[in-house]
């Protein structure tokens, strides 16, 4: 069998500046970077609170891989769920208020897992137009049916909810929208699902951490309980710094999972030494407030910056602040631009985004300061001439 077609595909691709290409990351992540042997100051990563390198979590890591080794070696039921791991899933139990907590290797598989443990061909599922690649996935595999609403429209999705006479209705949405920044509007979207007798998912990969007085996130943002948000997921490879993903709920929810997720079931546990390190970071995401504070001064200064540039910023307080370019070579132009000028800012395009929206994905973190800051606004303003 021939692959020439696929390398059709892949021309066009590129064609339509479309293509995706890998670079090689040669140092730690923090705000100074050595990518494919250039030195830049990164302004895309989404290590928000700058934990991935911290030196507490780093000994931690270390620790416990001397303690337990270094992979997890089966899976959770068979014979790889270790203390580490079960003492993270009871911190994060308590973190986020919730009876219990599971973990998962990877955000993509809680969110398939969760999704298809808890729904099948009976049932009925809601998706917000711009959720994660991963939510949409597991809305689409899981047989249920499958329905989108417009983006962060409550009465779009009480109106679909309103037609449907599925035995379990599940609306899933992102606490806070990757691409855009913005949070969803989790008060509207709960009171919605709760009139129709239907489960809210949130996937809060990126506001824990960031949102809320102890980076509780959206849930604790809008100071909703479990009765408004019954299913709850959390990434650890973003704010948290290290790797996997969890899920919080009542005691019904996660035994449900361990006996229906299939992403839990048949994998191997991620390695404990990172559960050990996560224990960590939970504890300095949770104690050091200064790092959220000084995260949200650094957003003010950069939107500030650009709107004396004249920059198209979308409405987004937090550290995820696109630049709406438009054209997706456009946006890889001001993006080569910028590395010239040794910043280091990825080129969002379809279809990651919708057709027409190519942006500059900005990202910020606590441990970048004033200083490089200024220095991205200085080089936006020469890149975006």
């Amino acid at each position: 069998m021939s692959f020439d077609t696929l390398g059709a595909d892949l021309l066009a691709r590129k064609e339509a500046s479309l293509y995706r290409e890998r670079r090689t990351l040669q140092s730690p992540q923090a705000p100074e970077v050595l990518v494919d042997g250039r030195r830049c100051l990164a302004f895309c990563s989404n290590d928000y609170l700058g934990l991935a390198n911290h030196p507490e979590v780093i000994r931690a890591l270390q620790d416990a891989a001397n303690q337990y080794g270094v992979g997890g070696g089966a899976s959770h039921l068979v014979n790889g769920h270790s203390q580490a791991h079960h003492a993270l899933e009871e911190a994060l139990a308590e973190f986020t208020g919730r009876p219990r907590a599971l973990l998962f290797s990877t955000g993509y598989m809680a969110n398939l897992g969760a999704v298809n443990a808890l729904l099948s061909k009976q049932d009925a599922v809601f998706e917000d137009r711009l959720n994660h690649a991963s939510l949409l996935d597991a809305g689409l595999l899981c047989g249920a049916r499958f329905q989108r609403y417009l983006h962060n429209d409550p009465e779009s999705l009480a109106q679909k909810l309103a037609r449907t006479e599925a035995r379990r209705k599940l609306v899933v949405t992102d606490g806070v929208f990757s691409m855009d920044g913005n949070l969803g509007n989790l008060p509207e979207l709960a009171a919605a699902a709760k009139a129709a007798g239907a489960w809210l998912m949130v996937d809060d990969a990126h506001g824990f951490g960031c949102l809320g007085q102890q980076g509780g996130g959206c849930v604790e943002y809008f100071n909703l309980g479990m009765d408004d948000v019954p299913v709850l997921v959390g990434t650890l490879g973003k704010a948290f710094g290290t790797a996997g993903a969890f899920v919080a709920g009542s005691e019904e929810l996660i035994e449900t999972l361990i006996q229906f997720a299939r992403t839990y079931i048949y994998t191997t546990s991620m390695p404990p030494a990172v559960a050990a390190a996560t224990l960590t970071s939970l504890r300095l995401l949770r104690e050091e407030n200064w790092r959220r504070d000084k995260l949200n001064a650094l957003v003010g200064q950069f939107r500030k910056g650009c709107e004396q540039l004249g920059l198209t910023l979308m409405d987004s307080f937090t550290p995820i602040q696109p630049i709406v370019i438009g054209d997706a070579a456009r946006a890889m132009q001001i993006s080569q631009n910028l590395e010239a000028q040794d910043i280091f800012v990825g080129a969002i395009r379809p279809p990651t985004v919708p057709q027409g929206t190519a942006r500059l994905r900005v990202t910020l973190s606590a441990v970048h300061t004033e200083e490089q800051v200024d220095r991205l606004l200085d080089a936006l303003e020469s890149a975006t001439r």
